[in-house]
C-alpha cells in the first residue's frame, strides 16, 4: 500500500520558513563553489574550456537520475550558446547509443558520487577510444575521477533536504557549474546575440533577436520635412503618414530633428506659418537598421517615445512603432 503524506498542521505548515531555509542551505552550497573556483576547480574549468574549445567534436552530456537530468539541461544550454552539445543516457548508451560518440568528441560525466555503475561502459568506450573525459563529481577518489582527463570536483556541501537524502544543493551545483562552462566557452568564442538568434528563431525571444531592418517601415511611408517648412506643412505630414511625428531633413537631406503631435499641441498658439525647426527637437533617439529589436525597444522604453527614426549615414531611412514591437511580440 503506498506511503500518505501525514497531514500538515499549523506548526509545521510554515512553507515559506522551508522555503528559506532551502535557499540558504543552498546559498551556502553556492559559496564553497565560488571558494573552490577559486582553487584547483577553476583550474580544471580552464582545462576543460581549452579542451573543448579546440575540439571538432559536440560535447557528449550524460548522467544518471538527478544528474541526468541535470545534464540534459547543461547539454542544452552548451547547444543553445555556441557549443555543440548531445545528451546520452548511461543505459541507453550500453545498448547502442555508443554509437553516438566519436573520437573527436569531448564526454562531460556527471555523478555526485563517482561511482554510478550506469556509467562503466560508457566510460570504458571513452578510454578505449581515447576520447576525452571529464568528470563532475564530488568524489576526487572515485572511479569516474580516476579515470578522466579532466576532473571538476564539487564541495560537498550539505542537501537542503532535511533528511539529507534528496538531491538539491548538489543538483544546484552541478547546474550552476554546467551554467559558468557554456558561459565561459561563450566568451571564449565571441559568440554574440546575433548569433543566439540563430539558435532562438521562435517566441519572444526570437522576436528581440531579429533587427530593425526587418520590421521597419520605409520609403514612401516617412513622415519627411524640411526644416524650413512651416508648422502647417508639418501638420500637413504628420496627418497624412499617421505615426504622430515628422522627421525634419536639412538642405542635405540629413536628420535634423523631430517634431511630435506633443509638440505641436505644447505651441498651439503660434501661427501655422511659424517655421516649424523652432519648435523641433534636435537630438531624436536613433538606432540602426541592424540593431536588435530588443535594443531599440529599450531605447523607447527608457526614453518614453513611441517611434523610433531609423538611420543609416545620418540620413533616416525607417521608422519603428512600438505598435510594431507589440505586433511582433518583442515587448
Amino acid at each position: 500500500m503506498p506511503l500518505r503524506a501525514a497531514p500538515l498542521d499549523a506548526e509545521t505548515s510554515d512553507a515559506v520558513a522551508s522555503a528559506l531555509r532551502t535557499l540558504a542551505a543552498e546559498r551556502e552550497g553556492l559559496e564553497a563553489l565560488s571558494s573552490a573556483l577559486a582553487g584547483n576547480l577553476g583550474q580544471g574549468l580552464k582545462q576543460t574550456v581549452k579542451l573543448i574549445g579546440a575540439s571538432k567534436g559536440r560535447v557528449i552530456v550524460s548522467g544518471m537520475g538527478k544528474s541526468g537530468h541535470v545534464g540534459r539541461k547543461i547539454a542544452a544550454t552548451l547547444a543553445s550558446t555556441g557549443t555543440p552539445a548531445y545528451f546520452v543516457h548511461p543505459a541507453e548508451a550500453s545498448h547502442g547509443d555508443l554509437g553516438m560518440i566519436q573520437p573527436v568528441d569531448v564526454v562531460l560525466a556527471l555523478s555526485w558520487s563517482g561511482e554510478t555503475a550506469e556509467l562503466a561502459d560508457l566510460l570504458s568506450y571513452s578510454r578505449r577510444f581515447r576520447i576525452p573525459l571529464v568528470a563532475v563529481t564530488s568524489e576526487r577518489g572515485s572511479t569516474l575521477a580516476s579515470e578522466a582527463d579532466i576532473v571538476l570536483v564539487l564541495p560537498k556541501a550539505r542537501e537542503a533536504c532535511p533528511n539529507r537524502l534528496a538531491p538539491t544543493t548538489s543538483t544546484t551545483l552541478q547546474v550552476v557549474l554546467g551554467d559558468a562552462l557554456a558561459i565561459a566557452l561563450l566568451e571564449a568564442r565571441g559568440f554574440s546575440a546575433r548569433d543566439f538568434r540563430v539558435f532562438h528563431p521562435g517566441g519572444q525571444l526570437g522576436a528581440q533577436l531579429r533587427h530593425v531592418r526587418e520590421v521597419m517601415h520605409g520609403g514612401d511611408q516617412l513622415p519627411l520635412a524640411f526644416e524650413n517648412a512651416t508648422i502647417a506643412e508639418v501638420i500637413a505630414v504628420i496627418s497624412a503618414k499617421g505615426y504622430g511625428c515628422a522627421f525634419m531633413l536639412d538642405g542635405d537631406g540629413k536628420l535634423a530633428g523631430i517634431i511630435t503631435d506633443g509638440d505641436l499641441r505644447r505651441h498651439a498658439g503660434l501661427p501655422p506659418k511659424t517655421r516649424a525647426a523652432t519648435i523641433m527637437t534636435r537630438t531624436p533617439r536613433t538606432v540602426s537598421p541592424e540593431a536588435l529589436l530588443a535594443e531599440a525597444l529599450e531605447i523607447m522604453e527608457t526614453a518614453k517615445i513611441n517611434v523610433l527614426v531609423i538611420v543609416e549615414d545620418e540620413r533616416p531611412i525607417g521608422l519603428v512603432h512600438l505598435l510594431d514591437l507589440l505586433r511582433k511580440g518583442v515587448a
